[in-house]
Protein backbone atom coordinates (compact mmCIF):
# COMPACT_ATOMS: atom_id res chain seq x y z
CA UNK A 1 0.00 0.00 0.00
CA UNK A 2 2.79 2.27 0.30
CA UNK A 3 1.39 3.89 3.71
CA UNK A 4 1.99 4.92 6.96
CA UNK A 5 -0.68 1.84 8.61
CA UNK A 6 0.73 0.09 11.38
CA UNK A 7 -1.61 -2.50 12.64
CA UNK A 8 -1.45 -4.91 15.45
CA UNK A 9 -1.22 -8.56 13.92
CA UNK A 10 -4.32 -9.91 15.95
CA UNK A 11 -6.29 -6.80 14.81
CA UNK A 12 -8.87 -5.52 12.51
CA UNK A 13 -7.49 -7.10 9.43
CA UNK A 14 -7.17 -3.76 7.64
CA UNK A 15 -4.57 -3.83 4.96
CA UNK A 16 -0.96 -1.52 5.76
CA UNK A 17 3.03 -1.69 5.53
CA UNK A 18 3.18 -2.60 9.01
CA UNK A 19 2.33 -4.92 11.38
CA UNK A 20 2.96 -4.85 15.37
CA UNK A 21 2.64 -7.94 17.99
CA UNK A 22 3.79 -8.18 21.87
CA UNK A 23 2.59 -12.19 21.47
CA UNK A 24 5.11 -14.57 22.04
CA UNK A 25 5.63 -16.93 19.14
CA UNK A 26 2.86 -14.93 16.95
CA UNK A 27 4.88 -14.24 13.40
CA UNK A 28 4.86 -11.32 11.63
CA UNK A 29 6.14 -11.33 7.76
CA UNK A 30 6.39 -8.46 5.52
CA UNK A 31 7.87 -8.97 1.21
CA UNK A 32 9.73 -6.30 -0.41
CA UNK A 33 11.11 -6.39 -3.53
CA UNK A 34 13.19 -3.19 -3.24
CA UNK A 35 11.64 -1.22 -0.61
CA UNK A 36 12.96 -2.07 2.93
CA UNK A 37 12.18 -4.29 5.48
CA UNK A 38 12.48 -2.65 8.98
CA UNK A 39 12.41 -4.88 12.20
CA UNK A 40 11.77 -2.47 14.82
CA UNK A 41 11.85 -4.59 18.73
CA UNK A 42 11.24 -3.59 22.08
CA UNK A 43 12.68 -5.89 24.87
CA UNK A 44 13.91 -4.06 28.16
CA UNK A 45 9.97 -3.58 28.73
CA UNK A 46 7.18 -6.02 30.07
CA UNK A 47 6.09 -7.02 27.49
CA UNK A 48 8.03 -7.23 25.02
CA UNK A 49 7.09 -6.37 21.50
CA UNK A 50 8.12 -5.88 17.68
CA UNK A 51 7.02 -4.11 14.62
CA UNK A 52 7.61 -5.39 11.09
CA UNK A 53 7.45 -2.62 8.42
CA UNK A 54 7.45 -1.88 4.38
CA UNK A 55 9.09 0.86 4.22
CA UNK A 56 9.35 2.57 0.74
CA UNK A 57 9.82 6.02 -0.76
CA UNK A 58 5.92 6.85 -0.18
CA UNK A 59 5.42 5.41 3.31
CA UNK A 60 9.17 6.75 4.68
CA UNK A 61 7.26 10.65 4.15
CA UNK A 62 4.32 9.33 5.04
CA UNK A 63 5.49 8.67 8.21
CA UNK A 64 5.19 4.49 8.78
CA UNK A 65 8.84 4.66 10.89
CA UNK A 66 6.88 6.66 13.37
CA UNK A 67 3.98 4.92 13.30
CA UNK A 68 5.69 1.78 14.02
CA UNK A 69 7.55 3.15 17.21
CA UNK A 70 4.46 4.40 18.14
CA UNK A 71 2.73 1.10 18.27
CA UNK A 72 5.08 -0.11 20.04
CA UNK A 73 4.71 2.63 22.94
CA UNK A 74 8.00 3.81 24.07
CA UNK A 75 10.75 1.52 25.51
CA UNK A 76 14.36 1.49 24.45
CA UNK A 77 14.38 0.34 21.16
CA UNK A 78 16.26 -1.29 18.85
CA UNK A 79 15.73 -1.31 14.76
CA UNK A 80 17.57 -3.79 11.91
CA UNK A 81 17.15 -2.54 7.89
CA UNK A 82 17.44 -4.98 6.00
CA UNK A 83 18.42 -5.53 1.77
CA UNK A 84 16.73 -2.82 -0.48
CA UNK A 85 17.21 -0.85 -3.58
CA UNK A 86 20.72 0.93 -2.60
CA UNK A 87 21.46 4.36 -3.56
CA UNK A 88 23.85 2.77 -6.53
CA UNK A 89 20.87 2.01 -8.49
CA UNK A 90 17.74 3.94 -6.55
CA UNK A 91 17.50 7.10 -9.49
CA UNK A 92 14.45 9.05 -8.52
CA UNK A 93 12.77 12.50 -10.25
CA UNK A 94 12.85 15.69 -8.52
CA UNK A 95 9.48 15.44 -7.38
CA UNK A 96 10.77 12.66 -4.92
CA UNK A 97 14.27 14.17 -4.38
CA UNK A 98 13.21 17.34 -2.90
CA UNK A 99 10.82 15.66 -0.43
CA UNK A 100 13.88 13.90 0.49
CA UNK A 101 16.33 16.80 1.08
CA UNK A 102 13.95 18.19 2.74
CA UNK A 103 13.18 16.02 5.35
CA UNK A 104 16.12 14.40 5.73
CA UNK A 105 19.00 16.49 4.78
CA UNK A 106 21.00 16.79 1.36
CA UNK A 107 23.05 14.08 2.18
CA UNK A 108 20.23 11.38 1.40
CA UNK A 109 20.13 12.35 -2.37
CA UNK A 110 23.14 12.80 -4.08
CA UNK A 111 22.83 12.86 -8.02
CA UNK A 112 19.17 11.92 -8.07
CA UNK A 113 19.73 8.70 -6.62
CA UNK A 114 18.00 8.30 -3.58
CA UNK A 115 19.42 6.59 -0.16
CA UNK A 116 17.11 5.52 1.44
CA UNK A 117 18.48 3.08 3.71
CA UNK A 118 20.05 6.33 5.23
CA UNK A 119 16.84 8.24 5.09
CA UNK A 120 15.33 5.27 7.00
CA UNK A 121 17.98 5.24 9.31
CA UNK A 122 17.28 8.87 10.32
CA UNK A 123 13.63 8.34 10.23
CA UNK A 124 14.43 5.65 13.15
CA UNK A 125 16.49 7.86 15.13
CA UNK A 126 14.21 10.98 14.75
CA UNK A 127 11.48 8.66 16.06
CA UNK A 128 13.77 7.94 19.41
CA UNK A 129 15.57 4.65 17.67
CA UNK A 130 19.29 5.17 18.94
CA UNK A 131 20.17 1.28 18.22
CA UNK A 132 20.34 0.76 14.36
CA UNK A 133 21.64 -1.92 12.61
CA UNK A 134 22.00 -1.85 8.56
CA UNK A 135 22.73 -4.36 5.78
CA UNK A 136 23.30 -1.82 2.71
CA UNK A 137 22.82 -4.83 0.07
CA UNK A 138 21.52 -3.81 -2.46
CA UNK A 139 18.62 -5.72 -4.09
CA UNK A 140 18.90 -4.98 -7.31
CA UNK A 141 22.89 -4.86 -7.70
CA UNK A 142 22.69 -8.70 -6.44
CA UNK A 143 20.42 -10.59 -8.89
CA UNK A 144 21.80 -13.92 -7.62
CA UNK A 145 20.22 -13.05 -3.28
CA UNK A 146 17.79 -11.32 -4.44
CA UNK A 147 14.60 -10.10 -6.36
CA UNK A 148 14.20 -6.17 -7.49
CA UNK A 149 10.93 -4.85 -9.11
CA UNK A 150 13.33 -2.17 -10.65
CA UNK A 151 15.94 -4.46 -12.16
CA UNK A 152 12.73 -6.86 -13.51
CA UNK A 153 10.75 -4.45 -14.85
CA UNK A 154 8.00 -5.33 -12.02
CA UNK A 155 8.09 -8.91 -13.36
CA UNK A 156 9.95 -10.78 -10.01
CA UNK A 157 9.17 -12.15 -6.67
CA UNK A 158 9.41 -10.83 -3.42
CA UNK A 159 11.57 -11.52 -0.02
CA UNK A 160 10.20 -11.61 3.49
CA UNK A 161 11.56 -10.64 6.31
CA UNK A 162 10.06 -12.72 9.89
CA UNK A 163 9.69 -11.11 13.35
CA UNK A 164 8.17 -12.25 16.42
CA UNK A 165 8.77 -11.87 19.81
CA UNK A 166 10.13 -15.14 21.91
Amino acid sequence: MHGAAVTRAAGTGKPGDGLWTDTPGEPLLVFTADCLPVAIARADEEPPAVAALHVGWRGLLAGIVASGVSALGGGTLAAAIGPGIGPCCYEVGEEVAAPFRERYGDEVVRNRRLDLWAAAERALNASGVTNVQRTDLCTSCNADLFFSHRRDAGRTGRQGMIAYVS
